[in-house]
Formats: C-alpha cells, structure tokens, sequence
C-alpha cells in the first residue's frame, strides 16, 4: 500500500474526477480493517510502523479523493501542476516570512476587489473606535452574497469540466486534457480568490 503510486491506485479507480464515491467508501472501510493496530498487536515493530504508516496514507488518500476541490487539485499536481495559491510550501513559506500567500487576482475583479477592501478596512476602522457604519455593513453583506454566489456558480463550472477531462482521458486526447486542465487552474484560482474575499468578509462583520 504505501508503494502505490498515486491515491487514485491506492483504491483502484482510474485518474478520473467523476468518482464512485460509495466505492471509495467501501473500499476506505476495507482497508481500515485491515490496517487496524490490533491486527499487528503481536507483529515485530518494524510490522507496526509500516502499518501505521500506510493507515496515515489511507486516511489522507480518502480525506483528498472525497473532497471535489482537494481531488481536482490532487489529480492536477499528478499532471505537473502546482497550485501556487494552495501549495503546502507557499503556506509554510508565507508563515515563516510573516507575509500574505501569494494571490492570483483575477484582472476582471481588481477593481470590485479594491472597494472591497477599502470597505474591509473601514469597517476594522470603526470596530476599532466602537462605532458601526450602517451603509459599510451593507455594502459588506451585499459583497459577501455575490462572492458566495460565484464561488458556486464556480464549483458548477468546475464539475462540468470534470466530465470533460474524463472523456479527453478515456479517448487518449491529450490536447483536448490540456485544455480543461488550464481550465480548471484558471477556474480553481479564481474560487480561491472569491472564497479569501468572502472569508474576510465574514471575519469583518463579526
């Protein structure tokens, strides 16, 4: 198990992003028995390890596969793509240096972007002095019902294009898997930006 090459093998389904979900399931709850500490009780420690091990991988390889963002994104990196914005480096890398993730703004958004957070910065302003702007809380909840509304408008574009990479999978054709790969870059960076707007929002109005 812990030689498997990728998740998808790890459960024997294809890289594909429309999934059997009850047999991901299924097969996770298997494995799990199979995996249990009290199978390996008696077992020499090396015996252990390997299977605490391999249980850790099973248990990440069902949380990211069951997840549709997290699988995308996963069968994406088996492709070679990095997702700067979501990468676990980028993460570490921003918290050791005490700045901002890198973000890709979509350029059709700056402009609704920069209010945005002129409007963000005035309601922590006013949280600061005790005061609350009735318009700014306004203008705030009506940001957060668009940007929650794109981001799904978003994952439905996203799952549409899921059936489009396995057909282009299933049939050999890499050009037409390349478009919907830079598709999906383009759509999944584009949702992380709503989903950081909304999630500020959220932080501001509380």
């Amino acid at each position: 198990m812990t030689n498997s090459p990728d998740y998808f093998s790890l459960f024997d389904l294809p890289r594909h992003l429309n999934i059997d979900l009850q047999a991901l399931e299924k097969t996770f709850y298997a494995q799990s028995r199979r995996l249990h500490p009290d199978r390996f009780a008696a077992k020499p420690a090396e015996e252990q390890e390997a299977a605490l091990v391999a249980s850790s991988r099973l248990n990440d390889a069902y949380r990211t596969l069951k997840d549709p963002v997290a699988r995308t994104e996963y069968l994406l990196s088996l492709e070679g793509v990095q997702m700067e914005e979501q990468s676990r480096a980028a993460t570490d890398a921003a918290k050791a240096s005490g700045t901002a993730k890198k973000q890709v703004a979509p350029p059709d958004l700056l402009e609704e972007a920069f209010e945005l957070n002129m409007q963000l910065e005035e309601m922590r302003m006013n949280k600061k002095m005790g005061e609350d702007d009735p318009q700014v809380r306004a203008d705030l909840e009506g940001a957060r019902e668009r940007f929650t509304k794109m981001l799904k408008d978003l994952e439905e574009k996203l799952r549409a294009l899921w059936t489009e990479w396995d057909n282009c999978a299933d049939a050999h054709d890499d050009a037409g898997k390349t478009t919907a790969r830079d598709a999906m870059v383009a759509l999944l960076n584009r949702r992380s930006y709503a989903r950081n707007l909304v999630r500020d929002v959220n932080e501001a109005l509380e």
